[in-house]
């Protein structure tokens, strides 16, 4: 599986053509779907990939995630997309909600540009405040593409990607405090 060539593609394509598109939806279409693929998913095979997955929480009711991969049919990465314009700082709240009713380990936030991987290490079923991993798909180095590689669904090992992040966590904070 040679993942860099083609997420340098993707990256490629997403220069060309970001000023185009204009509403999340063409976000999604254009740079996360292909991003989806990428990882070996068949996103118009409905029992791989959910859009629009439900993730009610409590009462409310008609709650939904943009995308979820599903692996036995249960999610195994819920993924919410914005506009590639938008400032993610501002939408970790509403995976954060998503999570907990998905029941799964890991959560996507991404603009199609910027990608930001949580999972729940601080707190069982409970997103953590920072992402694991994050990456800027256009300015990708060697680390990104190894850790992005673990989502492959050849690859796919939950215990595996969790260990990992748990590593790549404290890592990051050593280096800050540094």
């Amino acid at each position: 599986m040679q993942l860099q060539p083609q997420l340098q593609a993707l990256a490629e394509k997403i220069g060309k053509l970001k000023e185009q598109i204009g509403t999340e939806e063409s976000t999604k279409h254009a740079f996360v779907l292909p991003f989806i693929n990428l990882l070996g998913y068949d996103t118009f095979k409905p029992t791989e990939v959910v859009p629009e997955f439900t993730a009610d929480i409590g009462l409310k009711k008609g709650e939904k995630v943009d995308d979820a991969i599903l692996q036995d049919g249960q999610p195994i990465l819920i993924i919410e997309c914005k506009h590639w314009k938008l400032d993610l700082d501002h939408h970790n709240s509403q995976l954060f909600r998503y999570f907990h009713t998905a029941k799964t380990r890991f959560a996507l936030l991404t603009n199609g540009i910027e990608y930001r991987f949580f999972t729940d290490l601080e707190a069982k079923n409970k997103m953590d405040k920072k992402p694991f991993l994050e990456f800027d798909i256009t300015l990708l180095k060697e680390h990104p593409i190894t850790e992005i590689a673990k989502f492959h669904k050849s690859n796919f090992d939950v215990k595996q990607i969790v260990d990992n992040a748990s590593a790549l966590k404290y890592t990051k904070e050593i280096k800050k405090r540094i």
